[in-house]
């Protein structure tokens, strides 16, 4: 059973920085891709950053420039660096698990943590 949990939300300014950690535990496979989404009230699921177990990295482009998505394979776990906050950044965000490749597809991710609410506040 490959379990994700996220945490560091929590409520921030604009212009703020906050980091959040994805820890997976369980059953898990090397070939992996690891992925950020947040979705906002009333909006569709969206990716926001992406990683591969090679260290690939993808991110959406309205967070370019302001977050950094890092892996730590030792200790399996994935973070999402987010500098800048804006207040359109306010969504729950989840951490997911796939096989392999980058996806921008919430429905292509096998596993997914719980959430973390991330607010900001102008």
């Amino acid at each position: 059973q490959v379990q994700l949990v996220e945490s560091g939300g929590g409520l921030v300014q604009a212009g703020d920085n906050l980091r959040l950690s994805c820890a997976v535990s369980g059953r898990t496979f090397s070939d992996y891709a690891m992925g950020w989404f947040r979705q906002a009230p009333g909006k569709e699921r969206d990716i926001v950053a992406a990683i591969t177990w090679r260290g690939g990295t993808y991110y959406a482009d309205s967070v370019k420039g302001r977050f950094t998505i890092s892996g730590d394979n030792a200790k399996n776990t994935v973070a999402l660096q987010m500098n800048s906050l804006k207040p359109e950044d306010t969504a729950v965000y989840y951490c997911a698990l796939r096989r392999q490749v980058v996806s921008t597809i919430p429905s292509d991710y096998i596993y997914w943590g719980q959430g973390t609410q991330v607010t900001v506040s102008s």
